[in-house]
């Protein structure tokens, strides 16, 4: 098995250097990540400049982009023969509800989703990062149950990619291991005001809003409660139950 690896926390990421080794049993592993931290940056194409690569000393493969990028540019163009499935992660704080909007995390996965591979998002659910190792074990096991199982066709034919964050805390300790949906956060605070050294204002975003959907099922309350929480994810964003609600009210609009 050929194992693509990539991150939106940069080629440097401890979280990657975890991920990439404790996967290495399990197949060949390639490492494609940004040159730099790009979290937040989603699932952003850079389409009108090249983009420049580097194999550094680690021997992981340096990319002057997004983790989207990253994906893209190592399953068109570098990678030869193609890998079979992608691993993003392991990413330094979670990635629960209206955070797979914006994380790049996600994004390298459902990159990989697109161009017709398996993949997988792995978070740790913490901003201290005590236990890549804990977050490393899961992943080389959900890795290989995928293999051992030939789950990957299933993967590809439900569109889905799976969406991992496993709490900061000691493998031992871990509760278990649930199939969730995605909880939601509350509005996120505004945006701070400041002056930059030439007196002109700037802003800081706020902080990003606390659990507001954290019941039963979420991915908030299965970390909350010390259990890896697994989320599959499609790529159709389509509203499906709100299409004849569309075609009703479309039906009014006339257009000049």
């Amino acid at each position: 098995m050929r194992i693509l690896v990539s991150n939106d926390d940069g080629y440097l990421a401890p979280g990657l250097r975890s991920l990439a080794d404790v996967l290495r049993p399990l197949g060949e592993v390639i490492v494609v990540a940004p040159d730099r931290n790009r979290s937040g940056a989603s699932n952003s194409l850079t389409i009108r400049n090249p983009l420049r690569y580097r194999t550094m000393p680690n021997g992981f493969i340096s990319v002057e982009g997004t983790p989207a990028d990253c994906t893209h540019l190592a399953i068109t163009g570098l990678l030869d023969p193609e890998p079979d499935i992608v691993v993003s992660g392991i990413n330094a704080g979670a990635n629960l509800g209206d955070d797979v909007i914006y994380s790049g995390t996600v994004a390298a996965a459902m990159e990989g989703r697109f161009l017709g591979l398996p993949a997988l998002a792995i978070s740790l659910a913490s901003y201290e990062c005590r236990h890549y190792d804990t977050a490393a074990e899961v992943a080389k096991c959900l890795v290989g149950l995928i293999a051992d199982r030939h789950l990957e066709k299933r993967l590809l034919e439900s569109g889905a990619i799976l969406n991992v964050n496993i709490p900061d805390i000691p493998l031992g300790d871990l509760g278990g291991i649930r199939a969730t949906r995605l909880g939601r956060r509350r509005q996120s605070e505004k945006a701070i005001p400041a002056k930059d050294p030439n007196g002109e204002t700037i802003y800081w975003f706020g902080k990003q809003g606390e659990a507001q959907d954290e019941g039963p099922g979420t991915d908030f309350e299965a970390i909350r409660s010390g259990f890896v929480s697994v989320t599959p994810l499609h790529t159709d964003l389509t509203s499906h139950r709100e299409m004849d609600r569309t075609r009703e009210w479309l039906c009014d609009l006339a257009i000049p």
